[in-house]
């Protein structure tokens, strides 16, 4: 992406960064890309409320023309931004910016590249967390084009997570995710044993906010409007039996794969089942946390284990797998340790 820049350049000593009027050439990765969408990506830190308005007060231009927001950009257009305000914070990031690093990959091409996510990391930075994969990875691959998120995963859900390194493959593979024409399969461990005949999870769940501003679902009934229809599947893998030396309970090993992605929908399912996943510090039991933590249980035992999808370039079906952590494997009793197959 080309940029030519009008004007001085900023101060960058005073709190508050203001950029110059930059025109950007749209390269062929980003055609087709709603203005709105364009923008927010090339105007990082900046609210799309002041987004909005400048495109709605014309001080955005493609091709010297007012546009609107769902104008489609094409490649070779010359986009010109005016100056924009961003916060002191933003701006201390980006002189700050996130540390570089690569991540085990399980699969990667021209088009996408899968890898093996580990716990802890935020897919992304926001909501107080100041980077994710996605910006070390992109610092660690500075001449890189195109790199963007295709899915999501929880920060404390390790496992196989797709980036697009093409903005074909991106759309290419939402629009599978929103068709659910993936397949998504993780490795649960729940607390007691899960019966057998218990197949489907057909329940509405409801996004709300707590008093402190934190996000939360819970499940709620069809005659709900705010209500989201989520589904999982349920398979069970394994079964531990009780270990009261330890003063643990009964505990099932669980393939669960979602036909809709909801916020937090497996941990929710689970839960509302009576069946919590282990080391859930959200829907989880606490107590049981606590005691599985002095086993060696430190963090949430949800994985993305199988993913799949057909490759947006060839169209053949691919599936990816990626086994089990050691922090999670180590947890398990070695007959009930999943097979590598």
């Amino acid at each position: 992406m080309k940029h030519i820049i009008e004007g001085k350049p900023a101060n960058h000593a005073a709190p508050i960064a203001t950029s110059a009027v930059r025109i950007v050439e749209v390269d062929a990765e980003f055609a087709g890309q709603r203005l709105d969408n364009f923008l927010i990506r090339e105007l990082k830190g900046v609210p799309k409320t002041h987004v909005y308005r400048i495109i709605r007060s014309g001080e955005v231009r493609v091709n010297k023309g007012r546009a609107n927001a769902d104008t489609r950009v094409e490649a070779g257009d010359l986009i010109r931004l005016p100056p924009v305000r961003i916060s002191e914070r933003v701006a201390e990031k980006a002189e700050r910016p996130a540390p570089a690093r690569e991540f085990p990959a399980l699969l990667e091409d021209e088009h996408l590249i899968a890898i093996d996510k580990p716990a802890g990391v935020a897919v992304h930075g926001g909501s107080g967390v100041s980077f994710g994969v996605i910006e070390q990875f992109r610092q660690a691959r500075p001449t890189a084009k195109f790199l963007e998120l295709v899915h999501r995963l929880d920060r404390e859900t390790s496992g196989i997570l797709l980036i697009a390194k093409k903005r074909s493959a991106l759309v290419a593979l939402q629009d599978q995710f929103r068709g659910r024409e993936t397949g998504k399969t993780y490795l649960a461990l729940v607390s007691g044993t899960w019966p057998a005949n218990k197949k489907v999870i057909d329940i509405p769940l409801h996004k709300y906010l707590q008093e402190d501003g934190e996000r939360r679902v819970r499940i709620t009934t069809a005659e709900d409007p705010d209500g989201m229809r989520s589904i999982t599947l349920v398979k069970v893998r394994a079964t531990i039996a009780p270990r009261p030396q330890q003063g643990l309970p009964a505990m099932s090993l669980l393939e669960v794969t979602i036909k809709t992605g909801r916020t937090h929908q497996i941990r929710v399912h689970l839960s509302s089942q009576g069946h919590a996943i282990v080391g859930d510090d959200k829907y989880g039991d606490y107590d049981l946390n606590k005691r599985l933590q002095k086993q060696g249980l430190k963090r949430m035992f949800l994985h993305a284990w199988r993913l799949q999808f057909n490759h947006p370039a060839s169209n053949e079906r691919v599936e990816l797998r990626a086994e089990l952590p050691p922090e999670l494997t180590e947890f398990l009793p070695d007959n009930l340790k999943p097979a590598h197959d």
